[in-house]
């Protein structure tokens, strides 16, 4: 999260949502200083994307990539996986049927 707490990005991503008209919830509540992130895009059409920051070795910098998409109870699975072995992972559903997250805009990267 680039230096900053958990908890105050996640706070920061939930008011820029709001600003947009764009509804969030966290659904699992991280770790506040380390918790990683997962973002998942509900198009409530049945369909969704589970979205997960990498960090790419070879420049440095970190991306949000799609880690499952397709029918909503299989991205929701994939998330059950992910909290598995991760306790301290924080889960945010963003609902929106245009597929907006706001995650490709700068400052979110």
């Amino acid at each position: 999260m680039n230096g900053l707490v958990s908890s105050f990005w996640v706070q920061a991503y939930l008011t820029r949502l709001r600003l947009n008209d764009i509804p969030a919830f966290v659904t699992s509540h991280g770790d506040d200083d380390a918790g990683a992130v997962l973002v998942k895009l509900n198009t409530l059409d049945g369909q969704a994307v589970a979205l997960h920051r990498e960090y790419d070795l070879m420049t440095g910098l970190r991306r949000w990539s799609e880690l499952r998409k397709g029918a909503e109870a299989d991205v929701d699975e994939a998330i059950t996986r992910q909290k598995s072995f991760d306790p301290d992972l924080w889960v945010i559903e963003v609902e929106d049927r245009r597929g907006r997250h706001l995650l490709d805009e700068p400052g979110l990267e």
